[in-house]
């Protein structure tokens, strides 16, 4: 039996597009259509370099019959309205972190593609490189015992030329936030995904070095768990040069820190030789500090690749892709109640967190 071969069609053609693009071209089992943007020269420039159509208006791409799925590639708070519209066109959405800019949006997202039965999977990329699964696997077999500790640090560096560099950057509109909301999201969602759900946050988050933005360059926030466990979530864009993002999980039975996607401390009562192993693999991959610390174009697109093609595995075998509409939720709702702590002068928020 042959499996279909997905049209997927690109929304966005800035540089998170054309990271979708090359991604897309790579995979088995898809086809890349296409790419729309408002900005019809930039659309056209990606076209001619990547051999694809660009599309001149907004109704010529959604009601293109052959397109079967539409990845969302613009600044975030841009990421809803194209959402709605594939979904009420019968097309899947893959659609970049995090999904908006608050969680009202959010939400409507997803109502639209399961009201219109079509995929909506959000893009978290670090989640499907194999050594979170080596991670994810020692949680979830109960190797560390009783969580004590599980925090994420994102000491990243962005220069005043970052935010100049578009006028949506460093905007609550468009960007959603800052250091937590556009670069930590990844770290932060990986987090909420090792250690279980959080159950509340005590912030603080300021402007510490950049000029000309509305949202924060750094933050900090005490973690508690559901499971009892304490943390903290640390992100910057502060920190010349920039350093790699880091998760340290700390358990009565084991220890495990991922620097990036290096498996720097990994050690546990029950060692055994497979542990090793697991060390001598992965513990040294990635350990130049790479992945978006000091540059946002400094993102493998292999990474993308695998999360598009766990998509796609999805739609084949008619089930829910791992990082579906709620799953993809979960970070943006723990970010927006942090912001809602360091507003209100460091109050304990709980989660759920409802904005109203």
């Amino acid at each position: 039996m042959s499996i279909k071969t997905w049209s997927m069609g690109v929304y966005g053609a800035g540089m998170i597009g054309e990271i979708h693009i090359r991604a897309i071209k790579v995979m088995k089992g898809a086809a890349l259509a296409g790419v729309f943007d408002r900005n019809q020269e930039r659309a056209k420039q990606l076209a001619e370099k990547y051999s694809c159509r660009a599309y001149e208006s907004e109704e010529e791409f959604f009601g293109d019959a052959n397109l079967d799925i539409v990845t969302i590639g613009t600044p975030t708070g841009a990421h809803r309205d194209p959402a709605i519209q594939a979904a009420e066109n019968g097309k899947h959405v893959i659609c970049e972190k995090p999904m908006e800019v608050d969680l009202e949006r959010v939400d409507e997202m997803i109502n639209a593609c399961a009201k219109n039965d079509v995929m909506l999977c959000g893009v978290f990329p670090r989640r499907f490189h194999p050594v979170m699964a080596v991670v994810k696997s020692a949680v979830e077999s109960g190797r560390f015992k009783k969580l004590a500790f599980a925090g994420a640090s994102i000491p990243w560096w962005r220069p005043q030329e970052y935010y100049d560099s578009g006028s949506w950057r460093g905007t609550w509109a468009l960007d959603g936030g800052g250091a937590l909301m556009n670069q930590g999201i990844h770290t932060i969602d990986l987090l909420q995904y090792f250690a279980g759900p959080i159950s509340s946050v005590q912030a603080l988050a300021g402007c510490l070095a950049h000029e000309n933005i509305e949202v924060e360059d750094h933050a900090v926030a005490l973690v508690q768990f559901e499971s009892g466990a304490q943390g903290v979530i640390e992100g910057s864009t502060c920190c010349y040069p920039g350093f790699p993002a880091s998760i340290k999980i700390y358990g009565s039975g084991g220890t495990a820190v991922l620097e990036d996607v290096a498996l720097s401390q990994w050690h546990f009562a029950d060692s055994n030789e497979d542990d090793e192993k697991l060390l001598e693999q992965y513990g040294t991959a990635g350990a130049d500090g790479g992945a978006g610390a000091s540059d946002p174009n400094a993102i493998p697109d292999e990474w993308h690749q695998w999360n598009f093609e766990e998509a796609l595995a999805a739609l084949n075998e008619k089930r829910e892709p791992t990082v579906n509409g709620k799953e993809a939720r979960k970070a943006v709702e723990i970010i927006k109640a942090i912001y809602h702590s360091a507003q209100n002068g460091s109050k304990v928020v709980s989660l759920p967190y409802n904005p109203a």
